[in-house]
Formats: C-alpha cells, structure tokens, sequence
C-alpha cells in the first residue's frame, strides 16, 4: 500500500462515545472529543437505559433515577457545548441493553470508531458496567479506544498521538493492522513503534534466542513498508518476556501515548494478536495510555 492509500485508510466520520455517566466515562471524553475534532467528525454520546432499570419501584426510584438522567444528560450537553462547540455533536438516550444499543447506533451512523472508558477492576472483566465493555470490544467491528483508570485525561486536550506503539505476535491479519497503525501514525505524523514480545522459551526449543530475534526483527520491518511516506522510520523492537508486562514497559521506555492490539475472535471471547487473551485486558486496565484495539 503506498503512503497515498493508507493515509486515505483513516477516515473518521462517525465516533460512538459510550458513557453511563460514571467518573470512567468522563475520563474518556476529551479523547472522543478531541479526536472528533482532529477528524472532523460526528460525535454521538450514546447512553442505554439498561432493562435492570425497569424492575425498580416505579413509583419511588423512577423519579429520582429519571430525574438524575435529565441532571447528567444536561451537564453532559453543556461540556460538549462549552469545550468542543465546533464538533457536531448529539446525544442519544435509549431504552434497552447497553451492548444491543451501542451495537444499534453503531449500524445506524456507520460507526468508525467507538470510544469507552473503564475502572479497571479485575482486568476488563468488571468496567464500564459490568462485562459491558469487554463485549463491546469482542463484538464492534470498527476500531475501540478504550481510556484506562491510570491514563491521565488530562493528556488528552489535543489528542494528537505523537508515539504509537503497535504491539504484535505476527497473527494472520497483523499485516492489515500494521497498515491501519502505519496510517494513523501518518495522520498524526507520529513516530511509529512496532513490538514483538518473544515468550518465555518453552523445554526443547532448538531454535536459539538470537536466531528468534533476527527473524522478528526481519518480520516487523517487513510490515510496514520505508516507502510509505512517514515522517519517522517505524521503529523495530524485539524483546524477551511476559507479552503483557513487556508491552506495558516498552510502551513507558518509548513514551507511547497510544498502544494499539490487534483483536480477534476466538472461541466466544476476545483475542488478542498476542496471545494469551488476558494479555489485551492486562495492558487496558494497567497502560498510561488509551489501547486502541483494530479487528484484523
């Protein structure tokens, strides 16, 4: 692909911003904002009235809940008024279940990216109300950013990523992601990062350690062509170690302000390119930075 194509690859017309109104929530706003700004883009702020509402007494909590609603839809409206007023931006309250909501409005505007916040407890398993957005993640076919409990929202006023970190085990489909990384690192003439973690050696590996790595350092220049137009060189990094761990040191060593995974489905559950699964929740609940997770 020649750096023309894969800068036209990121178009961005469309962002979903989930939020339940949580401080999680808040915390990825200026991301979603500042990125709709940069892109041009809609802003939709997408909240479900969620089917366990229905079975609180109508008659003393549904006023009180509707009531908080109105109170946070509000507020909501005025930050996006005060602070990105040159954003087209809308906010969409439906009744129903938060993965079938966000996965409608997603359909109905064309969705190119949907971004999310998370508390980070127990991994991703328990953020964003609930499994909530581990299943967003494992379902949307566009693009998730997703803004963990250590990143600092305050980075997040310009929102122009300036160092990616494109984290990979050479899946099929790591090809196509490290074209999506190339043109975003294009789009914000970032310098560009792409990892390959080397797991512990397992008893009867014959191939040596250096032999491993040459061969990856071969594969990760390999994916993202010099040709392409960048403003730096993409850089090669091959390390030993835990997938998880080693992501998050190389992404604080390089100074990253945006990780990217390739995800897949497997077996009912999301994957990431570097396996195992836990690896993709380990680096959202702990980066300093927001992941951005591409379906290859």
């Amino acid at each position: 692909m020649n750096a023309t194509t894969a800068r036209a690859a990121i178009q961005l017309e469309n962002i979903i911003f989930a939020t339940d109104f949580s401080p999680a929530a808040a915390a990825a706003l200026p991301f979603a904002g500042s990125i709709a700004r940069q892109f041009g883009a809609n802003l939709f702020a997408v909240h479900a009235r969620t089917p366990e509402n229905y079975a609180l007494p109508a008659t003393e909590v549904w006023p009180i809940y509707n009531e908080q609603l109105e109170k946070e839809t509000a507020s909501l409206k005025t930050e996006l008024q005060e602070n990105y007023s040159s954003i087209p931006a809308e906010i969409i309250t439906v009744e129903g279940g938060v993965i079938t909501v966000i996965e409608a409005i997603a359909k109905e505007k064309n969705a190119d990216l949907i971004v999310l916040g998370t508390n980070g407890r127990r991994g991703i398993g328990k953020f964003f109300l609930g499994s909530v957005a581990e299943e967003v993640l494992r379902k949307a076919s566009c693009p998730v950013l997703t803004v963990g409990p250590q990143v600092n929202a305050g980075n997040s006023r310009d929102s122009v990523f300036r160092k990616i970190l494109f984290a990979t085990d050479f899946a099929e489909g790591a090809p196509s992601v490290a074209t999506y990384a190339a043109a975003l690192a294009g789009e914000h003439q970032a310098r560009l990062s792409l990892l390959h973690v080397i797991d512990h050696p397992k008893t009867g590996d014959l191939v040596q350690p250096r032999e491993l790595e040459s061969a990856a350092l071969d594969h990760l220049n390999s994916l993202v062509p010099r040709e392409t137009g960048l403003l730096f060189d993409p850089k090669a990094i091959v390390v030993h170690g835990d997938p998880a761990e080693k992501i998050l040191e190389v992404a604080e060593k390089e100074g990253a302000d945006l990780i990217l995974l390739g995800v897949r489905k497997a077996k009912g559950y999301l994957r990431a390119t570097h396996l195992p699964a836990a690896v993709a929740h380990q680096v959202i609940s702990r980066a300093a930075c927001p992941v951005l997770t591409v379906r290859s």
